[in-house]
């Protein structure tokens, strides 16, 4: 199966009867879903001066938004969008009021942690809720994985975004500015979203008790989900190790600005990718990407300035966007009917808990190591994850075996 896309196909999926207001106000919802975990760390860092409490802060809100993504995913498998989001955006309004009246306060580590923990636990799921919206929507076929392709690509579009305006706003008077900013949008985005006459009319399908797990008793699925985490923790020390390059030398603002660079060029090949991708089966696609982004991601640990550093970010950035519609694509191919909007909320959770990883241990090293040591291990951990997502590619080229607790 070859999961590619023509341009036809976007704009047949885009001007689908019902799609407009979902697709504007997941737009709105999900453009701060960078800025908001950057800027998070950005205002810790100018609160404390220390980029290790900020990965640690950092890191604490995106295992919330690990444990969160599955736990929404599965409750809107089961009840639909819009009570869920309606809920937990309520709850997330809460949560960041508090963690920013912390931060002001200068409350302990800790206390930091466990506030950022409860960010992330009640950020609205739009993301997988939207992608879910497409079975609704469309039929099986190319048309349907372009909308695909779409969701993974608009996502990189707010990884451009995103980091530009956090890096940007850090400088603004008030260095809170932009995590209530992003987090005012996140809010209006996903209520008008759950408000939605499609997102309304979802009765999801009644399905069987099934394992304990959901979509992660699938061997297929725990190996998508590994490559998930693989491209998490990969990015996730680059996050960090560049905005410590850009304070290092004397530029602060720019370090936003450049980790929206990347994505520049990910978006840009991206488009061309989702046409014409390659090794077309999936079962070879996931490793091959995750691996061939490790090793181009190598030669930012040498670059001998800001300049260079950003040309390394804009090569590397090629094999971003590949990588998340990949993630997105084969769960058809790997779970079961019924299971869209957890299986997609467990990627999330794996590239969360990977940008986790990479936050926390990169924050550590740029501190008593260097920022090259940070890009090393980011290009090593890539490495490592894409090896064991080639051992395990059987189980996403079988497709959907029965559940099983280990494989």
């Amino acid at each position: 199966m070859s999961h590619s896309a023509r341009v036809s196909d976007y704009r047949a999926a885009l001007t689908t009867p019902g799609a407009g207001w979902p697709v504007l106000t997941s737009l709105l919802a999900r453009m701060p879903i960078a800025m908001i975990g950057l800027s998070l760390l950005l205002f810790v860092q100018r609160e404390t001066g220390s980029f290790a409490v900020a990965g640690a802060v950092s890191a604490g809100s995106l295992i919330g938004v690990a444990v969160g993504a599955v736990a929404q995913g599965r409750i809107m498998d089961r009840l639909g969008p819009t009570r869920p989001l309606l809920v937990v955006a309520t709850l997330f309004a809460a949560a960041i009021t508090a963690v920013v009246l912390a931060i002001e306060a200068h409350q302990p580590s800790v206390v930091l942690v466990a506030l950022g923990g409860l960010v992330g636990l009640t950020e609205p799921m739009v993301g997988p809720a939207s992608r879910a919206l497409w079975v609704h929507l469309l039929p099986p076929g190319p048309v349907r994985h372009a909308a695909y392709a779409y969701e993974a690509i608009s996502l990189e579009v707010f990884f451009i975004l995103g980091p530009a305006l956090a890096g940007v706003l850090v400088a603004a008077p008030w260095g809170g500015t932009g995590v209530v900013l992003g987090s005012v949008c996140m809010i209006a985005g996903s209520v008008g979203f759950a408000l939605t006459p499609v997102a309304r009319a979802v009765r999801p399908e009644p399905v069987a008790h099934g394992p304990l797990l959901g979509a992660l008793a699938f061997p297929g699925m725990r190996t998508v989900a590994l490559a998930a985490f693989g491209f998490g923790i990969t990015v996730g020390f680059v996050e960090v190790a560049v905005p410590a390059a850009a304070t290092n030398a004397g530029e602060a603002w720019l370090g936003g600005v450049m980790l929206a660079m990347w994505s520049l060029t990910s978006v840009a090949f991206g488009l061309y990718y989702a046409v014409r991708p390659w090794p077309r089966p999936m079962h070879l696609r996931l490793p091959a990407l995750l691996g061939g982004f490790a090793l181009l991601i190598a030669p930012m640990a040498i670059a001998p300035g800001l300049v260079w550093l950003s040309v390394a970010m804009l090569v590397a950035g090629i094999l971003i966007t590949p990588q998340s519609t990949a993630h997105s694509t084969a769960i058809e191919q790997v779970t079961p009917q019924g299971t869209a909007t957890e299986a997609f909320g467990w990627v999330i959770t794996s590239v969360t808990l990977g940008l986790a990883a990479g936050h926390s241990t990169s924050g550590w090293l740029v501190e008593h190591v260097g920022v090259p040591a940070s890009f090393l291990a980011s290009s090593g951990a890539g490495l490592l994850v894409a090896l064991l997502v080639w051992l395990r590619r059987g189980t996403v080229a079988s497709g959907v075996p029965a559940p099983a607790l280990v494989g």
